[in-house]
């Protein structure tokens, strides 16, 4: 039998927005469990209100690569009230893993006064080499 699937992707980007702290019955099940996972633990609504924003889950695959060198995990974005300013944020991960998952959030004050992201860039390097980037649509 042959299976469906192909091998992994070596960077993957997934993104997820929290607006509000209102639970909908009418909302699908999977998106209720995203933003219930989210507001785990915050208690008061000032809790609450400081995980609004948004969330990057950034899982890489680097089989091949093992023991070639450490593996960095850089996001590079863009928010509507910070002009043409380019934050960063990174995660490091050793030269033994194969492969891994950053979870990066711009939430609470960073996300109200610099304002949505309009824009992104995510890139994997091992050892200093790229091995992968994605980016938004409106990425330059």
């Amino acid at each position: 039998m042959a299976a469906c699937s192909g091998p992994p992707e070596t960077l993957v980007v997934k993104q997820f927005q929290v607006r509000d702290q209102v639970r909908r019955v009418g909302d699908d099940p999977m998106v209720r469990m995203e933003k219930e996972r989210h507001l785990l633990g915050a208690v008061s609504m000032e809790e609450r209100k400081q995980r609004l924003g948004q969330y990057y889950t950034i899982r890489w695959s680097d089989p091949a690569g093992v023991g070639k060198g450490d593996v960095r995990v850089v996001f590079l974005y863009q928010q509507g009230a910070t002009g043409s300013l380019v934050k960063r944020m990174t995660r490091d991960f050793s030269s033994s893993t194969v492969d891994g998952m950053a979870e990066l959030a711009v939430i609470g004050d960073d996300y109200f006064k610099g304002g949505k992201v309009l824009t992104w860039k995510a890139t994997i390097t091992r050892g200093g080499r790229e091995l992968a980037s994605k980016q938004s649509y409106l990425w330059q």
